[in-house]
């Protein structure tokens, strides 16, 4: 300051301790960054504080002089561990000295130099130096105090008290699998963090934990508690506290669920299956039945029926337990809703708290006029049609309290009858459990006339099931078993049944049978696997003891003995490589194939066996299907799939039953000859001794599972099917059904289903030699994809069609594709199930699908049209050149920082200017100028790409737009509301006859008023978006669709008709009477006489 004063002119001498908090700075500043800073020369605060005066120890710490300026020290912040770098060593040491040196300065000097420094805790520099520094920490743990780190169970789990919830978890799960039997202290440490911490993700896994069996010590000791048991009594055993529960639960029979609870967690405790069995026992009043669903008496029957799905959800054992509570419910209270809910599985309809049923319609003045009431009611009601009868529960409670005459007025009139013609409407169909997307694919069906039709005169294109040709023609390459048909026959038989209640019906909606469900969800596949796992799980029925070994039932027949072994295993397996084309061209329908015997296996299915009469047909079927399964297995696996006699019973043989000496009938050819166990010398020859006395009883027939109950689970499985799978299902099902019109050249049946939903692709694959080899198979849908981002219907359909690469001998080939036979109903499935790598879980595409009411199929024909050729090949060229614009694009739009690149840039030159104005770092003006240019190209280049991306776009969009002469019409939108997981489907159908769109929501079908509802983008942050799109040959579109086809049959008529005026025979025939109507042709022997009319291919 001396040598120039003018320059430091304002300027005072610094403190001793602002000179040792500047060097600290440098220091600290140094691990900071990894590059190595300069000071210029010309810095004043590092003139007056340190400069040359300082040059021995600036050297000595590790500054280097670079002619006048300063480069700060550059320690390796990559070493591990850190203390392994003697320059780290050394530059810590001098930090910790120099804080040291300002903790000793005097209190006014460090008040009057304003120096800001802090300490650090010795636990934090003991984590640093072991590498737990760094993890996620609870971000209220800064307000902890220091004695909840004292607490044992943090220190149990290995943990701290910062740890953050998910580290709390992985320390308890980690706990867990190195010390099992420690599990009820864990679970109690866990449950004291989380209600010490009040953190609801850790109380949930507690729930969870609880939910899944495990107890904690806690509950532990207060189940012991609640028994007036000693814990750690070594006289205690299973007779002991039982009798003590006993007692106590005779003494306090209100107590005895939470005595029964208690008992439970000591079983589970002690590891008891005695225990266990005695604590489990049934509820025997209605106080129990309300405790151990967990509802009051107050509460209303929907809030029961909730409870017990709730307790069956979690422990499906206790099902029975749960249904006797509800049956003690229903019986105090006399409900007809519950008792209906126990006999049906559907509930009645339950009378609503008035209080309920204003919270329900979300209204929240009660004194509001009766109008505004029915004016909420109608809102809810559009919005969620099928929640009606609950909406309708709430009107009426309302009206009920009120004494409205205006409402129940409503209730009385526009409720029970639709607001639409029967006779000109379409009715709904009633949901029958998760069958939302079931019935929107019957509706969907029901409107394709020809299809209609072909399903109400079934018996007029049945297929003989015992044709000679049976396996010699082939759908979807692969041959068809005689059970096979007969299932497919079953299945026609109940969709004519439902298509003629949709006929005829005199209400609004009707509802499908359990079977058909079945029947549509379920392929025969994976029905015969169920069947398998059902019939081989089980045990073997024992018949006592001998000698005191078990002697167990017999095994079935030996497969080899009822099916020869020569089946053909082969398969024909399509190679599709069209990604986008699905369907069920030259590939198996099914999920997987189905195997075919040869006449012997026919035989053994159909043989009866006299001795065993069942007392019901039902028996006869079950032993009927038994031996049809095994008709489909190999030798191999019939060798492991043994499964145990059916545990029904049988009728006593009469007297001229044949016994072991009397055969059941006479030998045929190759069959072989027993020997006569009873004959003179056969027990010694065999080496068998007389039983000491007579054989054991045989086990007594147990009850037969409810068949509603046993459809209904497989619904269940076969509503997870995928939609592809339950449409190629019911496709498939229909083809095995009915005789063949022709066949190609390859043995393909061609039929009526083929000539409606399915058409032809052409794929091209180049080879090594340069020429394109060509693949042609049957399709009955495509596949587009949105999950890149949304699209148009075009730019979703040329994803199926495009030119792709593809593995070719090691080598990537192009492969394109088109459609070389339209089908007149073009099916496109929007595939919307993605899954997340990263997440490892399923999640939904709620990207949007921009549709169009007419597309236009040209671009896709295969066609020698060069000018067509051409086009698409320039199209090609220009997609590629978009996603490359696009990629560049999403580089310069995203970086670490959330920010485009040009923002980042002019951040970082504002930055630097910053630090220019406070003379702390010299940036040159070059550095400064090289940044705003490199800012401005960045902008520059980001405005080039998008009007380059909007060029391309709109060349794209108009490449075909001269090229309309293959017009289709959208005919259904299948929509769904949800996640991957779950949700709601419905469908839009198109009438074209009378220009008007319908909604059919389950049991409602309504008209639509605005088409924003079908076509515009829903906002919504759950949106409603298409999965399954239908499109219709625009010449063909009055011939084939028909929604409205009803003949209504007076109520009277309808009691003894409705649905039970289809019979089926044992053959799979259906019989129906004659009925006219909309779309029908009254005549005698069939509903539909008209012959069929193939269409003519474009």
């Amino acid at each position: 300051m001396s040598t120039d004063p003018a320059r430091f002119e304002g300027h005072a001498v610094p403190f001793p301790s602002e000179v040792l908090s500047n060097l600290r700075t440098y220091i600290l500043n140094a691990f900071k960054d990894n590059n190595r800073r300069t000071i210029a020369a010309n810095n004043k605060r590092w003139l007056l504080c340190l400069g040359d005066p300082c040059a021995e120890l600036l050297e000595y710490i590790g500054f280097v002089r670079e002619q006048d300026d300063w480069l700060v020290p550059c320690p390796d912040t990559s070493a591990s561990p850190p203390d392994s770098n003697p320059v780290n060593v050394l530059l810590e040491d001098v930090e910790k000295e120099l804080l040291a040196l300002l903790l000793q300065r005097p209190d006014d000097e460090k008040r009057a130099s304003k120096v800001q420094y802090g300490l650090t805790s010795a636990s934090q520099l003991l984590a640093k130096a072991l590498g737990a520094d760094k993890y996620d920490q609870n971000p209220s743990s800064r307000t902890n105090t220091s004695h909840e780190e004292e607490h044992p169970f943090y220190p149990s789990l290995g943990a701290k008290l910062d740890f953050h919830d998910d580290l709390i978890r992985f320390s308890y799960q980690r706990q867990l699998l190195s010390d099992p039997e420690g599990t009820p202290y864990y679970l109690e440490a866990l449950q004291g963090i989380a209600d010490g911490r009040k953190s609801e993700d850790l109380q949930t896994s507690v729930a969870i934990e609880a939910s899944s069996g495990k107890v904690s010590a806690q509950d532990i000791r207060k189940a012991y508690n609640a028994l007036g048991l000693d814990l750690g009594s070594e006289y205690l055993d299973d007779d002991h506290i039982i009798g003590t529960f006993q007692s106590r639960a005779a003494d306090s029979p209100r107590q005895e669920p939470e005595l029964r609870r208690a008992l439970q967690i000591i079983g589970q405790h002690r590891s008891s299956q005695r225990i266990q069995f005695v604590a489990s026992k049934t509820v025997t009043n209605l106080e129990q039945a309300l405790s151990w669903l967990g509802a009051t008496d107050d509460m209303d029957d929907n809030f029961v029926v909730a409870m017990y799905k709730v307790k069956e959800e979690e422990n499906p054992a206790e099902e029975a337990t749960a249904r006797h509570a509800v049956s003690l419910i229903a019986q105090h209270r006399n409900s007809g809703a519950l008792k209906q809910w126990l006999e049906t599985g559907v509930l009645g309809e339950v009378d609503m708290d008035v209080g309920q049923a204003y919270n329900r319609l979300q209204i929240d003045d009660t004194s509001i006029d009766d109008s505004i009431v029915l004016a909420t009611f109608q809102l809810h009601y559009q919005e969620a049609p099928s929640q009606v009868d609950d909406l309708r529960s709430a009107l009426k409670a309302i009206a009920k309290d009120r004494n409205s005459s205006v409402l129940n007025n409503f209730l009385h009139s526009s409720m029970t009858t639709s607001k639409y013609p029967l006779a000109e409407w379409p009715v709904g169909l009633r949901n029958i459990g998760n069958t939302c997307y079931l019935n929107s694919l019957l509706q969907f069906y029901f409107t394709i006339k020809p299809f209609r039709e072909l399903v109400l005169d079934f018996d007029k294109h049945k297929r003989n099931v015992n044709a000679d040709n049976l396996t010699k023609n082939t759908i979807g390459s692969r041959n068809v078993s005689k059970q096979e048909v007969q299932r497919a026959q079953k299945f026609v038989c109940k969709l004519q049944k439902l298509f003629h209640s949709m006929i005829t019906s005199p209400t609004t909606f009707v509802e499908p049978e359990l079977e058909l469900a079945r029947l549509t969800l379920l392929s025969q596949p994976v029905e015969a696997d169920l069947r398998r796992s059902s019939t081989t799980g089980g045990k073997r029925p024992s018949l006592g003891e001998i000698n005191g070994r078990p002697v167990l039932g017999p095994l079935a027949l030996p497969i080899s003995d009822l099916v020869d072994n020569n089946i053909d295993t082969n398969k024909n397996v399509s190679e599709s490589g069209m990604d986008g084309i699905g369907g069920d061209g030259d590939g198996d329908r099914s999920s997987e194939p189905t195997l075919l015997g040869n006449d012997l296996a026919e035989e053994a299915a159909d043989q009866e066996m006299p001795d065993l009469i069942p007392e019901q047909s039902q028996q006869q079927e079950q032993k009927q299907q038994v031996l049809e399964d095994r008709a489909n297995l190999t030798s191999s696996e019939a060798a492991a799939e043994r499964p145990t006699t059916p545990e029904h019973s049988l009728n006593p043989l009469e007297e001229s039953s044949p016994t072991r000496n009397n055969r059941q009938r006479p030998l045929a050819d190759g069959d072989r000859e027993l020997p006569d166990l009873n004959g003179p010398g056969t027990a010694e020859d065999v080496g068998i001794e007389p039983p000491s006395r007579p054989p054991p009883c045989p086990p007594r027939p147990q009850p037969e599972e409810n068949n509603d109950k046993i459809i209904r689970q497989e619904i269940q499985m076969g509503a997870q099917q995928d939609v592809t799978e339950v449409i190629s299902n019911v496709l498939y099902q229909l083809e095995c059904a009915i005789e063949a019109t022709s066949f190609d050249t390859s043995g393909e049946q061609i039929d009526q289903i083929k000539d409606i939903f399915f058409g032809k692709s052409k794929s091209y694959t180049q080879n090594l030699r340069g020429d394109f080899e060509t693949k042609e198979q049957f399709f009955s849908y495509l596949f587009v994809d949105v999950a890149s981002g949304p699209k148009n219907i075009y730019e979703a359909l040329d994803g199926a069609f495009d030119v792709q690469q593809v593995q070719v001998d090691g080598t990537h080939q192009p492969q394109y594709s088109t459609i070389s036979q339209l089908p007149p109903v073009l099916n496109i499935l929007v595939q919307r199930a993605q899954y997340d790598q990263k997440q490892r879980s399923a999640f939904k595409s709620l990207n949007h699908l921009e549709l169009e009411e007419t597309i236009y199929m040209d671009r896709y024909v295969d066609s020698d049209d060069k000018d067509l050729i051409q086009r698409r090949k320039e199209s090609w060229e220009w997609k590629q050149q978009l996603r490359q614009l696009e990629a560049r694009r999403e580089d310069l739009m995203q970086t670490d920082l959330k920010i485009d690149v040009p923002d980042l840039l002019h951040t970082t030159t504002w930055y630097l200017e910053q630090l220019s104005k406070e003379d702390e770092i010299g940036v040159t003006a070059a550095l400064e100028e090289a940044i705003k240019q490199a800012a401005v190209e960045a902008e520059e280049e980001l405005d080039s790409i998008k009007t380059h991306i909007e060029d391309l776009t709109t060349s794209i969009r108009s490449q075909f737009l001269d090229r309309q002469t293959l017009p289709y019409r959208l005919q259904s939108a299948f929509i769904h509301r949800g996640s991957a997981a779950s949700g709601h489907y419905w469908i839009y159908i198109r009438d074209f006859k009378r220009n008007l769109w319908r909604e059919y929501n389950d049991e409602t079908v309504s008209a639509v008023i605005q088409r924003s509802q079908i076509f515009d983008e829903d906002k919504n942050p759950r949106p409603a978006t298409p999965y399954f799109l239908v499109y219709v040959r625009d010449d063909l579109k009055d011939e084939f669709v028909d929604p409205v086809c009803r003949d209504v049959l007076e109520q009277a008529e309808t009691q003894n008709a409705v649905m039970d005026d289809v019979v089926e025979d044992k053959a799979g025939s259906c019989e129906a009477p004659v009925q006219g109507g909309q779309g029908t042709t009254a005549v005698s022997g069939s509903w539909f006489e008209a012959d069929y009319v193939k269409p003519q291919p474009w």
